[in-house]
């Protein structure tokens, strides 16, 4: 038995199914694509497979992950690429498998490309917009966890960003920091974008990578 970590891209349409809606779809592939994967045991029993971190609704992923085991420690990453493939639909497309090096719980930090724009906005608006904003001290928002509603300050989650002016849009490439213990979705710094300028953004999000405390790449 190997472990082995699928490597895929989520994007067009799929970027809005839920992360049951992907598990269902990434066993059923593994179902129809005949892969040879550990089954878990009990009274019913299914594929093993897991996600090191989930991605939110709507966001667009280049670098998504999930984990399986084969049984077959002889069958090919390139023959479960091509296989799955043919099973899943264009939103979702493998273009790599390897064996994992990293656990899921050393993930530390995401990093994020934001495209932000508004109708008849100048870009150069937006960005002295982001700026004011990620310079503050602070960056106070309610969030909601299982007690209710609470008022989190997630300025320490910004490990570093970039402010870009392009023709028609800004860009936001910025590394957040993530996983099990903290987490800072990007939804609540557009949320707070918006707060602060009175306008509802179009806001276009892509994951990019994962990391580690020590900003190693997750693999």
């Amino acid at each position: 038995m190997k472990n082995a970590r699928i490597w895929f891209k989520k994007d067009f349409e799929c970027r809005y199914i839920s992360h049951l809606d992907l598990n269902r779809t990434m066993l059923r592939a593994l179902h129809k694509a005949k892969i040879p994967v550990w089954h878990t045991e009990g009274f019913n029993p299914h594929p093993f497979a897991t996600f090191p971190l989930p991605l939110s609704l709507g966001f667009r992923g280049v670098n998504e992950c999930m984990d399986v085991k084969l049984i077959d420690d002889d069958f090919s990453f390139e023959e479960l690429i091509s296989r799955m493939n043919s099973c899943l639909p264009r939103g979702i497309q493998l273009f790599d498998v390897t064996e994992p090096i990293m656990k899921a719980g050393k993930i530390a930090y995401a990093d994020f490309t934001a495209h932000i724009s508004g109708e008849k906005i100048p870009s150069g608006r937006i960005c002295r917009e982001l700026d004011e904003l990620l310079s503050r001290e602070k960056i106070e928002l309610e969030k909601k966890s299982k007690k209710g509603l609470k008022t989190v300050d997630i300025k320490p989650g910004i490990k570093r960003f970039e402010i870009k002016e392009m023709f028609d849009y800004a860009q936001l490439d910025i590394i957040l920091s993530a996983g099990s213990s903290d987490n800072v979705n990007p939804n609540l710094l557009m949320n707070a974008l918006c707060d602060l300028s009175g306008i509802e953004y179009d806001i276009d999000i892509t994951r990019n990578d994962l990391y580690n405390s020590d900003m190693e790449l997750f693999r």
